[in-house]
């Protein structure tokens, strides 16, 4: 079995086009002039996260799996891997629920908030190391996670074959950029909120729904629960509808 419990570390080299500092034209006071930035920046991205594949990996090792990446809410930020299990599909798996897909649920550092390039070197790794099904990646989320997963949709949406992000919220703009635009239209979607959340109200939902369907997205789905309050990754999580949906979307 593939240890649970394993350290991200990815490398990135990050180039800005431009011309060294000195190399720029000296400015001329009250004239407007054009310049160039560039600058080499070397960032290491590490994380820890919590790793769950089928028992049946074993038995059929030709086999390519789905995989989920779950995102967990601010309060389970910091080093205590173990509370990364506190709530959603890492949750039911301690508790003895058996799913048919790979599950790795990171650890976001704490003080931070979700990095989507992090988070894409994460799944780079695990895609090269594992049997992963490459045509049938997800990702769920709650709250501050929810919030990644929208930011994951709309900058990445080529690389998911559906997101269900829960009581979360994002940003619209990119859904606007003609080169997502066909990525959007054909990723599954179905977000959750609690209909009393004064946490994240629901209006942050439904701004992201309408904006998806704007891009043309006609199959985004949406489900609030009325007499819920923040708390709506229980009812969404512990609904068996979620996870049938979600492994019936394919790229």
């Amino acid at each position: 079995m593939i240890p649970g419990r394993i350290r991200l570390l990815a490398t990135l080299l990050l180039t800005l086009a431009s011309t060294a500092l000195s190399d720029a034209p000296r400015p001329e006071p009250g004239r407007q002039t054009a310049q160039e930035f560039r600058r080499e920046i070397r960032t290491e991205h590490r994380l820890k996260y919590l790793l769950y594949v089928p028992k049946a990996a074993t038995a059929e090792p030709a086999k390519r799996w789905p995989l989920v990446l779950f995102l967990h809410g601010a309060g389970e930020r910091g080093t205590n891997l173990n509370a990364v299990a506190v709530h959603g599909p890492p949750k039911l798996v301690a508790a003895g629920r058996e799913f048919p897909f790979i599950l790795a649920s990171p650890q976001c550092p704490p003080g931070q908030v979700w990095n989507a390039t992090t988070l894409l070197a994460l799944l780079d790794e695990l895609q090269a190391r594992l049997p992963v099904d490459a045509r049938r990646v997800y990702v769920t989320g709650l709250s501050m996670g929810g919030y990644g997963t929208w930011e994951l949709a709309v900058k990445h949406p080529e690389r998911f074959a559906a997101v269900a992000p829960v009581c979360g919220g994002g940003e619209r703009i990119r859904t606007l950029l003609p080169a997502q635009r066909e990525a959007l239209k054909t990723l599954g979607v179905w977000a959750f909120h609690g209909g009393k959340d004064n946490v994240v109200v629901p209006a942050e939902s439904e701004r992201m729904v309408e904006a998806f369907k704007r891009a043309g997205n006609e199959g985004v789905k949406y489900t609030v629960y009325p007499e819920a309050g923040h708390d709506s990754w229980t009812q969404a999580y512990n609904d068996p509808a979620l996870f049938d949906w979600m492994l019936q979307q394919s790229r």
